[in-house]
């Protein structure tokens, strides 16, 4: 008894001594096996997947009581790329040797009460492996509380500082602890992530409360062994899921599976150490980005010795589009790109020694440089600044890209600023405006990056704004507040307020071009200052006495900040007491189409607008489209994420015709960022001038009469103020201004003066016509990266998961021309109206667009995961003779014959699961993302049947005379397409194209002729008397479809009949004359004929046009008989076939009064016979019409009207509203009391009309 009572006392206390918290022990060695799997797939069924899998063994001995060292041996990686029930994953040995032999040498790692906290490793090893390695070591980075079962913390892992949940479950049996860690890694405060490209794109927090596009899910699970020492993990296993989609995760997702797991193999006495080499710290466990600029994930190749392979690229591009656009180019632009990051400084110099002097290799070689990206392009482009050897539009393109591209660390903005000093730049006014635009965008993307921004990076900007007002230098203000406003950055506040009327502290007079650019320039502080934009802003929109243009720019600017409701509010009070219509007419428009707003980001204004909406529309509603108005448009799609929105702009002054500033710009909306797209300004400070606040003679209704009216006020263009510039413009991209402009009187005048055709010899367009007369060519090439958005994030493996967005564009243009004048030009340019010009040209033109998008694993040795790849080349060939008689008013076309297939536009679309490895860099792996049913296992061939889409549709029209067609053809494979998952809409092949096409004729084609011959010209008796039964078929239209009373019809009877007596007077001439023949040899042309004639009468303008197939055993032929009356009246009646007696159709149109002397407006359509395919189409559009109607507010009565007729009336019912009623055969549409922005002096008019009271 007492020995079964002291065997229980011994394991009492052996239990009580038994420890849970991790540690190793420094005189231990550990053996483990570790295998780390990462998959990429899609989550349906037969869909391709691509995946690496990484096992090896891995001893860990004690160095010190803190110090323990890793060694990695018996390693195996494997690749896989292909179909589930098909494909198994296939060892790569050659990568397996080149990581090996850097795994050959130890790692050392500090290790404390679970954590391990620094590891280090020889100087040689790749980031890469130490990040693998970090994968590994991750397993003992866990905290095991032995107080606690459940329990949270924020911690360092591989994913960076996040919070962690914990689980703790004990076996009974085994003393055995099973730990269960899930770690929150979307909302890490410190999270192992890198955006790369994406500054400009601002982030939408409130689009993520209507989805998101990534999604990840981290979770581990730890078996720990206790012991007297501490617990020991004996088996440990992660599992990571990752989420992503293009749009919204709900809508169906790709799939990123990463599973890793350790088990312990055996442990034992440590018998001896190895002695490791000179090594460096590696960091800690966090995972670590490096040179993620130079590995892009579209591309694999060695980038040892680049200097050769550029040089040889960059040759091989520009003689491959030479001639024509290459279409499998693309990846060697891509290369290149890749190719120039990793090339020095005097590898650049070499190069442009050896391009320089060839014009081709030149533009190429600085496109391509762009993409650098480092210090090594500014020092490069500093060079040829000081040698000014670069055209000026060489150095302000290259510089622009340059910078763009540039990446954004404080040594790199330091070393921009020496631009700002260069006499080079100033020495060309769009030269200098560049390289400070450039560096302002240049400081608005380190600010993103670097919170606080420092101030050192914009105080050149700040100082440029400050001398200039000091020197009272407009210019240099203009442009020093436009590179404020390109640089966003908060600080520059202030030195803005200086230039601001009502908020400086000491005020200046400044003109309102000044102003406005300030009060823009702080457009992109909305984003990091909002409360400091909006109370200058509010105060400059309750300055009264200010200018409406700057007033309305501050409302704007003060919108952009997403006011409170409370401001809102504020702002509808005010324009309550406002007696600026222009202002009132603009903020009520512009908070209206907020009202309307669908995008996330104006979800709070939205609501705040619909009330102020309503407030203000008894006072602003109704004011004509003669004030000031903004206008927004956006559409914003909940399952995909994505949005438009377009906005315009007018600004005017009180009693000013002429608006002072018109803009537009546009955004997308994409899964939680948006991108400002292009925008565009025009300033016509000068031209208003000129117009001032009245024109004589001008009535407001925009008639013939008033555009003569404003042309004569243009012809005095000379009597505006030579201070002012009749025009400026300006463009942004991204937000960021890259481009502005002033047009002055001197440009007018010389612009004038090159055009004159008085000039002589000395003048630039003789020379020009001189060099076209001896043969000229010009080619243009450009590629551009227009995109390059990368998303990096650590995974549970160490290796980094990556979403990236590329798109690139090479546009190219080439022709050769080659002209002859006869007589020639001896003395003046006005000698050309009086010669014969002909040309002879060949080139083309054209583009291809490329957009990839990837999702996987991209690191320097491997890539793997999902690539999608659009591919849309657009070109359009020409080659033809023309021929212009200004004096003979005549002019022809000469096309040679169609002989070869030309494509002229197509679309490629496709989805492949990749793996590509360094080892064999030109032999990636491309798996098509969808199964060929052909290659389907029979478990398979049921599902695929089900749920396949695959269309295929060929259309072509074919000109058997020309010997020419069109054909147009596309193809598609979708899968789950039916489903309710808007990713699985673009999940497959596409493709789809435009050609023309050679059609097989009778006899050859020598050559397509066109001919245009406006000369005086009599037309044969037989044409007369086509016209006279063409006015006979008009009587008998006229009477079918007859809208106006008995005594207009005998009026226009009387006019008819003196028509009759002109005609057989007199012999009508053709006003022009039209051919368009195929010609052949010895034989006589075949085309067709048209001819239009001005037969004028004393109440009525009549035109009639007949076209005519010319060949043999061909009687076709089109008659359309048009006649514009006095009592503003309208007709047109077009026969055609046969003798233009087949078909039928007359169209007729009248303004006038109703009976109660309201103006109205009417018209009719009326057919006889048309062919079928216009039925079916009427038809169509027929069943369409009442959906589209009710959405616009229209209601609709079922009523039978006439079945060959469509009819239309407007009325005016008040000042500022119409009826509208449309008639068609099975029902009627209509809509009362429509409001109408035209104001109601715009239809008096009207009511002086001749035609009589409409019944």
């Amino acid at each position: 008894m007492r020995g079964l009572l002291l065997c229980c006392l011994l394991a009492l206390a052996t239990c009580q001594n038994l420890r849970y918290d991790l540690t190793l022990n420094p005189k231990k060695t550990y053996e483990y096996r570790y295998e780390g799997v990462v998959n990429f797939k899609v989550n349906r069924a037969n869909f391709a997947e691509s995946g690496v899998k990484i096992t090896c063994k891995a001893r860990i001995t004690g160095v010190s009581g803190q110090t323990f060292l890793l060694q990695l041996s018996d390693l195996g990686f494997a690749e896989y790329n292909g179909f589930p029930e098909k494909n198994d994953y296939e060892p790569s040995p050659k990568l397996v040797k080149r990581i090996a032999a850097q795994l050959v040498k130890p790692f050392k790692f500090e290790y404390t009460n679970g954590h391990v906290s620094d590891i280090l490793a020889s100087a040689e090893i790749s980031n890469t492996v130490v990040n693998i390695v970090r994968g590994i070591l991750e397993f003992f980075q866990v905290t095991v509380k032995t107080t606690h079962t459940i329990y949270e913390l924020e911690e360092f892992g591989l994913h960076g500082k996040c919070q962690s949940n914990y689980a703790i479950e004990e076996d009974t049996k085994t003393n055995d602890w099973t730990v269960t860690q899930v770690v929150d890694v979307t909302n890490c405060r410190e999270k192992a992530e890198m955006f790369r490209g994406m500054a400009h794109a601002m982030d939408d927090k409130l689009s993520e409360e209507r989805g998101v596009s990534v999604f990840s899910t981290v979770r581990y699970v730890y078996t720990v062994k206790p012991s007297a020492e501490g617990g020991l993990i004996t088996r440990a296993h992660g599992l990571e899921q990752q989420h992503f989609s293009p749009f919204n995760v709900k809508g169906g997702t790709f799939k990123m599976q990463a599973m890793k797991e350790l088990t312990l193999l055996s442990v034992s006495d440590t018998v001896s150490t190895i002695t490791p080499g000179p090594m460096e710290s590696k960091g800690d466990i966090v995972y670590k980005f490096e040179d993620v600029d130079v590995h892009m994930p579209i591309v694999m190749q060695n980038l040892d010795n680049p200097i050769p392979k550029a040089v040889e690229l960059i040759k091989h591009l520009a003689e491959a589009n030479m001639h024509m656009i290459d279409n499998a180019s693309t990846d060697d632009i891509i290369k290149v790109y890749q190719l120039m990051k990793v090339i020095p400084t005097e590898g650049l110099e070499s190069m442009w020694k050896q391009f320089a002097d060839s014009p081709e290799y030149r533009r190429w070689f600085l496109d391509l440089s762009v993409e650098t990206g480092d210090a090594k392009i500014l020092k490069f482009l500093e060079k040829r600044f000081q040698a000014r050897d670069l055209t000026l539009t060489e150095a302000w393109q290259t510089f622009l890209l340059a910078l763009q591209h540039l990446q954004t660390t404080p040594e790199l903005v330091e070393m921009a600023k020496i631009f700002l000093r260069m006499p080079y730049s100033k020495s060309y006014t769009y030269l200098w405006h560049t390289v400070v635009l450039s560096y302002g965008s240049l400081v608005y993307r380190h600010c993103e990056y670097h919170t606080p921004c420092p101030m050192t990076a914009v105080q050149p900007l700040l100082d440029m704004a400050t001398d200039a007002l000091r020197r009272n230098d407009r210019e240099e203000m203009v442009l020093a507040l436009k590179a404020l406003g390109n640089a966003g950055h908060p600080g520059s506040i202030k030195t803005i307020m200086r230039f601001l009327p009502g908020v400086a502290a000491t005020p200046v007079d400044l003109p309102a071009f000044v102003q406005s650019a300030a009060v823009q320039a702080m457009r992109l502080i909305t984003v990091r200052d909002p409360h400091s934009v909006q109370d200058i802003t509010m105060n400059l929109f309750l300055q009264k006495h200010l200018q409406s243009e700057i007033r309305m720019l501050a409302l704007m600017v003060l919108f952009d900040t997403k006011p409170s409701m409370a401001l809102v509010s504020t702002v509808t009070t005010h324009l309550m007491e406002e007696k600026d219509l222009d202002v009132g007419s603009f903020a009520y428009s512009y908070l209206r189409g907020f009202a309307r707003s669908w995008t996330p980001d104006n979800h709070f204004i939205s609501i705040a607008s619909s009330v102020a909406v309503k407030i203000l529309a008894p006072k602003f509603g109704r004011l004509s489209y003669f004030y000031s108005k903004a206008r927004r448009v956006d559409w914003f799609d909940d399952d995909f994420l994505t949005g438009l929105t377009s906005e315009f702009f007018m600004l005017k002054r009180a009693n000013n015709i002429i608006p002072s500033k018109i803009m537009s710009k546009g955004k997308f909306h994409m899964i939680g960022r948006i991108i400002q797209l292009m925008e565009f300004g025009i300033c016509a400070d000068g031209i208003k001038e000129l117009f001032g606040t009245s024109i004589p003679g001008f009535k407001g209704n925009y008639t013939f009469q008033d555009l003569q009216t404003i042309f004569k006020v243009l012809q005095t263009w000379e009597k505006m103020p030579d201070d002012k510039p009749v025009l400026s413009a300006y463009s942004r991209a991204s937000g960021q201004e890259w481009f502005f402009a002033d047009i002055s009187k001197e440009t007018i005048r010389n612009i004038i003066t090159v055009l004159n055709l008085s000039a002589e010899k000395t003048s630039l367009l003789w020379a020009a016509i001189e060099h076209l007369q001896k043969g000229t060519s010009w080619n243009y090439r450009r590629p551009f990266l227009i995109l390059e958005a990368r998303y990096f994030q650590a995974t549970t493996l160490g290796l980094p998961v990556e979403i990236s967005k590329y798109y690139n564009t090479l546009s190219a243009v080439t022709v050769n021309s080659k002209a002859s004048i006869n007589p020639p030009l001896t003395d003046h340019l006005g000698q050309l109206l009086n010669s014969e010009v002909s040309l002879e040209t060949d080139g083309f033109a054209g583009f291809s667009k490329d957009f990839w998008v990837f999702y996987g694993i991209s690191t320097d040795l491997f890539q793997c995961g999902f690539e999608s790849k659009n591919k849309m080349p657009v070109v359009v060939p020409w080659k033809f003779t023309a021929k212009i008689n200004v004096a003979e008013k005549k002019f022809e076309l000469d096309f040679p014959p169609c002989k070869e297939e030309i494509e002229l536009f197509s679309l490629r679309y496709d989805v492949y699961a990749v793996f590509r490895n360094i080892e064999e860099p030109t032999s990636p792996r491309k798996t098509s993302l969808m199964l060929i049913s052909d290659e389907a296992t029979e478990e398979m061939t049921e599902v695929l049947n089900r749920n396949t889409w695959y269309p295929f549709h060929n259309m072509s029209t074919e000109g058997d005379v020309y010997g020419v067609g069109l054909c147009a053809e596309y193809s598609l494979k979708r899968q789950y397409y039916r489903e309710d998952y808007p990713l699985y809409y673009f999940l497959g092949y596409a493709n789809m194209s435009l050609k023309i096409v050679p059609v097989e004729t009778v006899k050859p084609v020598d050559k397509i002729h066109f001919e245009l011959d406006a000369g005086p010209s009599r037309h044969p008796m037989s044409t007369r008397q086509l016209l006279k039964t063409l006015r006979k078929l008009s009587k008998e239209a006229s009477n079918r479809i007859n809208l106006s009373s008995d005594s207009a019809s005998r009026q226009r009877e009387s006019y008819r009949r003196n028509y009759d007596v002109m005609m057989e007077s007199a012999t009508p001439e053709a006003v022009f004359n039209l051919k368009a023949f195929a010609m052949r040899e010895n034989e006589k042309p075949e085309g067709y004929d048209v001819a239009m004639y001005y037969t004028p009468e004393a109440h009525a303008q009549n035109v009639q046009v007949i076209m005519s197939q010319v060949g043999d055993d061909t009687n076709w032929k089109m008659c359309l008989d048009t006649s514009i009356e006095a009592d503003a009246e309208a007709k047109a009646h077009i026969r055609w076939g046969a003798e233009c007696q087949s078909y039928d159709m007359s169209v007729k149109a009248d303004v006038g009064q109703l009976n109660d002397s309201k103006p109205a407006l009417r018209a009719k359509a009326h057919w006889t016979m048309i062919p079928e395919y216009m039925t079916k189409m009427g038809k169509r559009i027929e069943r369409y019409i009442p959906g589209m109607a009710f959405l616009y507010g229209f209601y609709q009565e079922h009523e039978e009207n006439d079945k060959q007729e469509v009819s239309a009336s407007v009325v005016a019912a008040s000042p500022n509203t119409i009826h509208v009623k449309v008639k068609f055969p099975e029902y009627t549409v209509f809509y009362n009391n429509m409001s109408f922005p035209i104001p109601y002096e715009g239809w008096e008019h009207l009511r002086n009309m001749t035609n009589p009271t409409m019944n």
